[in-house]
């Protein structure tokens, strides 16, 4: 019996805001940050995250960002 080996779960969180310049990410409002969610794989964080992007393109201050969640559960991993 072969046994499936699941590949290895790297977290990523996607989320976004509109910041208060566009020279440095400072949020105009912490409160109104937008968690898109955690996604097990950079792939489909990306793809969340240019939908967001793309929806908010008429925003020059709305900003969305991909944390590689993995990086920070394991800093000494991949």
């Amino acid at each position: 019996m072969v046994s499936e080996e699941k590949p290895k779960q790297l977290l990523h969180l996607v989320f976004g805001g509109e910041l208060t310049s566009l020279d440095h990410v400072d949020f105009r409002d912490l409160s109104q940050l937008d968690i898109v969610g955690i996604f097990p794989d950079y792939a489909s964080a990306l793809t969340a995250w240019r939908g967001k992007a793309q929806a908010t393109v008429d925003n020059a201050a709305m900003r969305y960002f991909i944390v590689h969640m993995h990086r920070l559960l394991d800093p000494q991993g991949q």
